[in-house]
């Protein structure tokens, strides 16, 4: 079986920001997999546990805020000479059969860079919200 490029698993982690926010993303392979679009967006400077982190955060606000209500996150203390910081926004939580579902909005900001995620998460009852692939 092929492994896929880290930036392409990279991307799927994002879009999924619950399996694994996240493996780095190393700019050499941005741009042998001709993705060098990537390069300098924030998440091209967050390193293993800034992903950790961030997902941390996400799971976090998902779970306990309000819609329309934002939490913020740094990658303070990840020992990464970046600063990369994040404004995390769930919404529009709402009822599709029998789960309960939320949009959120990821906005990572580094280096004047910014970029912007929108996860779509939901939950059974009382169970674990767990992100929901859009295709």
């Amino acid at each position: 079986m092929t492994r896929l490029p880290r930036t392409l698993r990279t991307l799927s982690a994002l879009s999924a920001l619950s399996a694994a926010l996240f493996v780095t993303i190393g700019m050499g392979s941005a741009h042998a997999a001709n993705l060098g679009f990537l390069n300098n967006t924030p998440m091209s400077f967050m390193n293993q546990a800034d992903y950790t982190s961030l997902q941390n955060a996400v799971r976090d606000a998902v779970q306990h805020k309000a819609d329309g209500e934002s939490t913020t996150w740094t990658n303070e203390g990840s020992r990464n000479g970046v600063r990369i910081d994040s404004t995390i926004t769930p919404s529009n939580t709402r009822q599709e059969g029998d789960k309960t579902c939320r949009d959120t909005e990821v906005v990572l900001n580094a280096k004047g860079q910014t970029m912007t995620l929108h996860p779509h998460f939901c939950r059974k009852g009382e169970g674990p919200w767990v992100f929901q692939k859009q295709h």
